[in-house]
């Protein structure tokens, strides 16, 4: 089930999703920094991670489904945001440096053909950064907030799909220790929770942020083509008597 815009929207201007955008923004601060001078895209709902981007990247774009909707980003400047269908990306071969995904691998509906069609967009070396609820978390087990939604992932499961799809993982966090309660009190703890959850490497963290390269060389592989665009007639009314199969005139 994809969240809609509104939703998305509400939940970060709550406290635990300033939270949220605070500890998951800061694993990625790196992806970001190092996006000096790069193409850089935003897929799914990935804008309150992509402000800092802006004074870094060459040029910073955000695609959201249709299904979700879409809204203004960023906000006081030219909107740089647009809908489009993730698995045709209007984009042509090897246009981007960098893609970040957030809020849609665990909610689209064939998430293979989604990482092959970035693999598509990305150049040769281009960077690939996911932001996806953990399937043993806290978060996953919680529907009021949006990584409570869809389909969350186990490390093993994420790195099963990218290496499936001609990608190679190479830097992992995991944060959001803090438990996903809309209490002020608690939420005041939640830099504690991350340090403890980080140092002791506890398996209950919200999320998975991992960081993933474009295979150089594809390997030769049969695939079903699972993008078919099918044409059904549309049969104008008729007045006209039709006869019955097998009926004789």
């Amino acid at each position: 089930m994809i969240v809609d815009i509104v939703a998305l929207q509400s939940f970060y201007l709550t406290p635990l999703g300033e939270v949220a955008q605070r500890y998951v923004g800061r694993a990625l601060e790196e992806f970001l920094r190092d996006s000096s001078g790069e193409r850089l895209l935003g897929l799914g709902y990935a804008t309150p991670y992509l402000d800092p981007a802006l004074g870094h990247a060459d040029r910073v774009l955000s695609l959201m489904p249709a299904r979700q909707g879409v809204g203004h980003w960023p906000p006081g400047g030219r909107n740089a945001a647009a809908l489009a269908n993730p698995l045709m990306l209007p984009l042509p071969d090897e246009a981007l440096d960098r893609v970040l995904v957030a809020h849609l691998l665990e909610t689209t509906e064939d998430p293979e053909e989604l990482l092959y069609e970035i693999w598509r967009a990305l150049r040769p070396g281009g960077r690939l950064t996911i932001v996806v609820p953990n399937r043993r978390g806290l978060w996953a087990l919680t529907d009021s907030t949006p990584f409570g939604q869809g389909r969350p992932y186990s490390r093993s499961q994420v790195k099963y799909l990218l290496r499936r799809t001609l990608f190679t993982p190479e830097k992992w966090t995991e944060t959001l220790y803090v438990p996903p309660l809309d209490s002020r009190t608690l939420l005041k703890t939640a830099g504690i929770w991350e340090k403890v959850g980080t140092r002791l490497g506890l398996p209950f963290a919200g999320v998975h942020v991992v960081e993933a390269v474009k295979q150089m060389h594809r390997p030769l592989e049969i695939r079903e083509p699972r993008r078919k665009i099918r044409f059904a007639p549309v049969l104008a009314p008729s007045s006209a008597p039709v006869a019955a199969p097998g009926a004789r005139g």
